[in-house]
């Protein structure tokens, strides 16, 4: 139990040390996995039953070689489609910004160096490590937040994508 408490003081004085922009790239981060989570789940669960409505809808055709069964063929993969990549945007976005609140964690760090090397003279190191970590720790924070991002999205794109190709290799146009 003191491990946890222990654990969770660490993490404050992590928080506290790299200033507030922090607290806005962990928001960005809980968001980020968020969706990613919530587009993996969606493959386990609900994608299932949308393939299984589109081949339903395209099974139930009595003939699948016309121009119309081809647009209909075509709808249907949309449809599905449209599904599989809700959020996908979001989150590459997300990806995006994580490196750009990094560095507005340096900016707002180096201000603050700045600030006491104009109030000391310049000569006070140990005034000005607590301005340094507040432009550093931030900064590796966005680094952090973007590349587990970029992991999460290669990998849930992978697999839209690959769900995508099978939907399109089951609505056969054989008859």
């Amino acid at each position: 139990m003191y491990a946890l408490f222990d654990a969770w003081e660490g993490v404050r004085d992590f928080m506290d040390q790299g200033g507030v922009v922090l607290y806005a790239i962990a928001g960005l981060i809980f968001v980020m996995w968020t969706f990613i989570f919530e587009r993996i789940w969606y493959f386990k669960t609900s994608l299932k039953n949308q393939v299984k409505w589109a081949l339903d809808r395209w099974e139930a055709r009595p003939e699948r070689k016309s121009t119309r069964a081809h647009q209909v063929r075509e709808a249907l993969i949309s449809k599905v489609g449209i599904e599989i990549d809700q959020f996908m945007p979001f989150v590459k976005t997300m990806v995006a910004i994580a490196p750009l609140f990094g560095l507005l964690g340096t900016v707002t760090g180096m201000i603050s160096v700045f600030e006491i090397m104009a109030i000391t003279g310049g000569g006070d190191a140990k005034s000005m490590s607590s301005g340094v970590s507040k432009a550093t720790i931030p900064t590796m924070a966005g680094m952090v937040a973007a590349l587990s991002g970029v992991f999460g999205n290669t990998y849930i794109e992978r697999v839209a994508s690959r769900e995508k190709s099978l939907l399109e290799d089951h609505l056969t146009m054989d008859h």
